[in-house]
C-alpha cells in the first residue's frame, strides 16, 4: 500500500515538473555582436577598418573586442580591445571583477597569445598619446610582416575616499600586423585611436578634470602668435608706404648677327663650237698651248647681243665658190 502511494507521488511530481519546463535556451554569459557604430573605441581616420564588434557584459562592466582589417600572414586577427571597469559588483571601487594590474608577466602572456610565432621587443622609450602614457612592443615575422602590440591604462588616479570620484578605469589593448606597413605607421594607430564610451556616473570619470586654458591667455605682457614660426619686424619705409619690389637688371638678348659672305659669280661655261668671223677681218689670233704645239681656241666671255657686235656671213657673190668675197652693195 505504501509502495503504491510512493510511486504515485513520484509520477505526479514528474508530471508537474514537465509542465513547468519552457524549453527556451538562454545564454549563460552576456556575449553578443553589436553594430560597428556601437563600438566604444574607434581606430583613427584612414583605417584599419572595423570588421565586427563583440561585446561582453559583467554586471555594469563592459568589454569589447573590435576586430580590425588584417593584411598579414601572421596567424590571428588585428583587434582593438577596450574594457570599462566601474565600482559596482563584488569588488567595490575596482569593478565587478578583480582588477588586473599591468605587469611584465601579464603583457608577455598576452603578446604570445595575440601574436604567435613572432618575437616582439618592448620599447624602452617613453611615449604618450592624448589619453596618457602607453607601452608597446614590435617585431617582424619570418615573412617580413611588421607586428605591434600596445597596451594602455586610462585612469585619472584615485581621489580621497571622501570625494568619491575618478574611480573608473579603462584598459586598452591593440594588436596590429601588416605586410606593407612599417613600425612607425602602425604606431600612428596607437596615437590616433579614440575612446567613444563613457560611464554614466560622474564619479567614474577615468579621464580626470578637463584641462584648463593656458595661463598666458589674457595676461598682459605675454605674446601669443598664430603659429610657432619665428616673427621678425619688417622694415617700414617713410610715410608707411610699401617698399617697392627690388629692381633686377634687365637682360637684353640680341639676335646673333650672321656675317655676310661675299657673293661669288658663277663661272660661265666655255664656248664650244664653230667660231663666228668678225667683220673687216678682225679675227682673233690663235694661241698655241700644250706640249705638242697644237693650236687651241680660248673661249671668250660672252658679250651682250647688240647691233655692233653681231656678224652675219654674207652669201657668195656671182656663184663663186671657195672663200666668200665681199659683195658690193
Amino acid at each position: 500500500m505504501h509502495l503504491s502511494k510512493t510511486i504515485a507521488l513520484i509520477t505526479l511530481a514528474g508530471l508537474m515538473a514537465g509542465c513547468t519546463t519552457t524549453g527556451h535556451v538562454r545564454q549563460s554569459i552576456g556575449v553578443e555582436t553589436v553594430d560597428n557604430d556601437k563600438a566604444l573605441a574607434f581606430p583613427p581616420p584612414g583605417g584599419p577598418a572595423i570588421v565586427n564588434v563583440v561585446e561582453r557584459r559583467h554586471a555594469k562592466d563592459v568589454d569589447q573586442t573590435i576586430s580590425l582589417a588584417t593584411s598579414s600572414s601572421v596567424p590571428g586577427q588585428n583587434f582593438l580591445k577596450v574594457q570599462f571597469l566601474g565600482i559596482d559588483g563584488s569588488n567595490p571601487a575596482l569593478g565587478s571583477r578583480p582588477f588586473n594590474t599591468i605587469n611584465e608577466r601579464t603583457i608577455a602572456r598576452e603578446m604570445a597569445s595575440a601574436v604567435p610565432g613572432v618575437r616582439l621587443a618592448r620599447s624602452a622609450i617613453f611615449v604618450q598619446n592624448s589619453y596618457g602614457p602607453f607601452g608597446y612592443a614590435s617585431g617582424q615575422s619570418m615573412a617580413g610582416d611588421t607586428c605591434l602590440y600596445a597596451w594602455q591604462q586610462v585612469q585619472a588616479g584615485f581621489a580621497p575616499s571622501r570625494e568619491q570620484r575618478n574611480f573608473g578605469t579603462v584598459q586598452v589593448r591593440l594588436r596590429l600586423c601588416d605586410a606593407h606597413s612599417t613600425e612607425r605607421q602602425l604606431l600612428s594607430t596607437v596615437y590616433g585611436y579614440t575612446i567613444a564610451g563613457r560611464f554614466d556616473g560622474a564619479a567614474l570619470n577615468p579621464f580626470g578634470a578637463p584641462r584648463g586654458a593656458d595661463a598666458v591667455l589674457g595676461k598682459p605682457g605675454e605674446l601669443v602668435y598664430p603659429d610657432a614660426a619665428p616673427y621678425r619686424t619688417a622694415p617700414i619705409s617713410i610715410g608707411y608706404q610699401s617698399q617697392p619690389a627690388p629692381i633686377r637688371p634687365a637682360v637684353i638678348r640680341r639676335p646673333a648677327v650672321t656675317p655676310q659672305q661675299p657673293q661669288v659669280q658663277p663661272a660661265l661655261p666655255p664656248i664650244i663650237g664653230p667660231r663666228v668671223p668678225l667683220p673687216d677681218g678682225q679675227n682673233d689670233s690663235p694661241q698655241t698651248g700644250g706640249a705638242n704645239g697644237s693650236t687651241s681656241i680660248m673661249a671668250q666671255p660672252s658679250r651682250p647681243n647688240t647691233a655692233s657686235n653681231i656678224a652675219v656671213p654674207l652669201p657668195d657673190c656671182n656663184g663663186e665658190s671657195g672663200i666668200s668675197a665681199t659683195c658690193s652693195r
